[in-house]
């Protein structure tokens, strides 16, 4: 019904960069929040970033000032931004989307997840 791929993860050494992108596909009228979050091994999942439709971002402590989030409501996608990375960054990361369907139904989409690894 609602797909969403991601795209950009892979390997980095600190204080490199990195972009992540997540693209939503299939029967979708609107999208409101849109987000990325974070699993390490052994860790629960957290939130990285979120963004409104309107453009309105929210940080982790832990990434304020070295991510950035964005979107493209004309492409259902959205991004991240990861600058100044650090070991502590290394994580699955997984994109989430508030769809609202062309049933009108409002759905929380996952991604698949895409592995960052920061060495040091």
């Amino acid at each position: 019904q609602v797909q969403l791929v991601e795209s950009g993860g892979g390997l980095v050494q600190a204080g490199g960069s990195l972009r992540l992108s997540c693209a939503a596909s299939g029967s979708i009228f609107s999208i409101n929040g849109m987000g990325w979050y974070r699993q390490a091994p052994g860790n629960q999942r957290e939130l990285v970033a979120s963004i409104s439709r309107g453009g309105n971002a929210k940080y982790a402590d832990s990434v304020k000032g070295r991510f950035s989030i964005s979107r493209d409501n004309a492409k259902n996608t959205v991004y991240l931004q990861m600058n100044s990375l650090k070991p502590e960054d290394t994580a699955v990361y997984y994109c989430n989307a508030d769809v609202v369907t062309t049933a009108r139904a409002l759905l929380g989409v996952w991604g698949q997840g895409t592995l960052v690894t920061v060495s040091s």
